[in-house]
């Protein structure tokens, strides 16, 4: 077993996942605000948005952009983003403080679309109900020692993933789902050792 992949202490001495000590910004994050639970449409659509631009990327750069991305985006209100046409695409793809992927692009205006639609049909809170639907049983599984102990995907991420594309969302794969699992706290996947895993 690697040490590399356990609690390891920060800065201040507390043990922390090892992942989060390289950088200020991470540190911040992962105490702050992943694993702890996000609610409501708008910021869920955030986090679905950022962990799909975030595909085949360091999170530490989509963290490091996210006030561009959050201005760029209208603050992430669906209304708004669902306007977006092709000039505002064009617009996008042009601006440094984002990430400039026209598919990622398309696929946060597709979505913000596509959850119109479902609070059309379904209510105010659909998203988040949504979402939340496919939480699992918090004593499900047990803290993981070690990162090796935490999946890439589990059973109720491909299953959110298959209610999404359902509902017209793209680039929500069983991988981005349940890494928006994680960070919206769906799921607490700090490690056991970890001063932010909690009670």
């Amino acid at each position: 077993m690697s040490v590399e992949n356990e609690a390891r202490p920060g800065p201040d001495g507390k043990l922390r996942c090892p992942w989060a000590l390289s950088t200020p910004d991470y540190i911040a994050y992962h105490d702050d605000e992943w694993g702890r639970p996000v609610h409501g449409d708008s910021a869920l659509y955030e986090r679905l948005t950022l962990e799909g631009f975030q595909s085949g990327l360091s999170w530490l750069t989509i963290l490091r952009k996210r006030s561009g991305f959050r201005r760029a985006f209208a603050g992430f209100d669906p209304a708004e983003v669902a306007r977006f046409d092709e000039a505002d695409v064009e617009r996008l793809l042009a601006d440094t403080s984002i990430v400039r992927n026209r598919a990622k692009i398309h696929a946060a205006v597709t979505n913000a679309r596509a959850l119109l639609r479902l609070q059309a049909s379904d209510g105010g809170d659909a998203l988040h109900h949504l979402v939340w639907s496919f939480a699992p049983e918090p004593d499900g599984r047990p803290a993981p020692r070690t990162l090796a102990d935490v999946p890439a995907i589990t059973p109720e991420s491909t299953a959110l993933a298959k209610a999404l594309k359902k509902r017209g969302f793209v680039f929500v794969g069983p991988t981005t789902a349940y890494a928006t699992m994680q960070a919206a706290g769906l799921v607490n996947d700090h490690l056991a050792d970890c001063v932010a895993r909690g009670g």
